[in-house]
């Protein structure tokens, strides 16, 4: 296999997946159905690009032989009466024209069906964001697992449950109406939200981000803030995704390397990103309560206001954690708040805010809580206790680009 086409094929996995799939899955209405047609086409991308050459639009073409394929299924099957309907309430099956379906014609649309149907109510909370994650983004089992901080035999069996519960509640293969919408969005947000984390830094692979998937979870956050502009909760999510995004040039050096947000160059951070996420979220904070979504931004836009580290006001970020963690009680938002409070108040103060997580389950194989808690240490001058944390760190971290900083940092203390 020519290594160039191997590439291609992998980048159009890689970016396309999501698109593929969607389009595919308004002809099947059956999720599994798809994704075996949409894997037929990347395989039959393997054998015929290398003699017809990588086509200019690969989404396009990996779309038409995926619908192909589906067209083949239902008709081996005789109609589509007979085949049990996944994803009741579909488009109806389209005719031959459709062959001249482009990536360009439906796939926001296709897209955005998908979410709504993998983040229908009758599905746990977890499992729409996991489904939604393997299905639109086409990460692997593993990967998904990574961001959840659970197995991959109990991600596998979520995403399994998910799927079966799709097929027995016959969930429809559409965005809802506007009667429907708020009670679908939170859970939408949160899909779209951890596609941008996983895509900020990578689970897994040899780089620290997946722009991939850090594009795609942008492209979404503005497709609903079309959809829903008055909703500070969209608001706010865009917002939080363009303030973090606009660092992405400055969180590694030209050899890879990873730089700390307090090293980053901020004059290289994208002013036009920071001043549409500062625009966006003055508007979420206008309506009380403030969603979660909304003081995540509040907190990136602190540290966008900043300009420089040492200017950085540690007791609003803090003071931003308390109110956050009252509305969102999560482990990783307690973490954070942690962080800060060692910020804020010294590392004394912040290593007994971590200590008091060192029980929580959901942290226990999550490398940032030893990282943090080996800088405190760091900074106290416990340097035996520093390495042991570092060391602890690497080993769980998965991304070798965050790996090889811990290395680094442990290097630094032996010196």
């Amino acid at each position: 296999m020519d290594p160039c086409i191997a590439a291609a094929v992998a980048e159009a996995h890689r970016r396309d997946w999501g698109f593929v799939l969607a389009a595919t899955a308004r002809i099947t209405r059956d999720l599994d159905a798809a994704e075996d047609c949409v894997q037929d086409a990347y395989a039959q991308a393997l054998a015929a690009w290398p003699v017809q050459g990588v086509p200019a639009r690969p989404a396009a073409w990996l779309t038409v032989v995926a619908r192909r394929k589906a067209m083949n299924l239902i008709r081996r099957n005789d109609t589509l009466s007979r085949k049990l309907p996944l994803l009741a309430g579909a488009a109806a099956a389209p005719g031959p024209a459709d062959d001249d379906y482009t990536a360009a014609d439906t796939i926001p649309d296709d897209r955005l069906r998908l979410i709504f149907t993998c983040c229908h109510p009758a599905l746990a909370a977890e499992a729409r964001v996991a489904l939604t994650l393997r299905l639109l983004c086409g990460l692997t089992t593993s990967e998904v697992a990574s961001a959840f901080l659970v197995s991959e035999p109990t991600m596998a069996a979520r995403i399994t449950r998910a799927k079966k519960k799709i097929a027995a509640t016959r969930i429809p293969y559409r965005v809802p109406p506007p009667s429907e919408l708020p009670d679908r969005l939170a859970a939408v947000l949160d899909v779209v939200h951890l596609l941008f984390t996983t895509g900020h830094t990578a689970p897994a692979g040899q780089s620290l981000q997946r722009r991939d998937l850090a594009e795609r979870a942008l492209d979404l956050a503005r497709m609903l803030r079309q959809l829903l502009p008055d909703d500070p909760a969209v608001a706010g999510l865009l917002a939080l995704i363009l303030l973090t995004d606009a660092r992405r040039h400055t969180r590694t050096a030209t050899d890879g390397q990873l730089i700390l947000l307090a090293d980053q160059d901020r004059t290289r951070w994208d002013r036009a990103e920071i001043d549409e996420g500062l625009a966006l979220i003055r508007a979420a904070l206008e309506h009380r309560p403030p969603t979660r979504y909304a003081l995540m931004a509040a907190i990136a836009a602190v540290h966008a206001a900043a300009p420089r580290w040492e200017a950085t006001d540690w007791q609003q970020i803090t003071d931003l954690y308390d109110a956050l963690i009252q509305i969102w009680p999560s482990p990783v938002v307690a973490l954070n708040r942690a962080i800060a409070i060692g910020e804020a108040r010294g590392p004394q103060a912040g290593l007994a805010a971590l200590d008091e997580l060192a029980t929580e389950p959901q942290l226990a194989g999550y490398h940032y809580l030893p990282a943090a808690r080996a800088e405190f240490l760091r900074r106290l001058h416990r340097t035996g206790d520093a390495r042991l944390a570092y060391q602890e760190a690497r080993l769980l971290a998965d991304n070798p680009v965050e790996q090889d900083f811990l290395t680094r940092r442990i290097s630094e203390l032996d010196a």
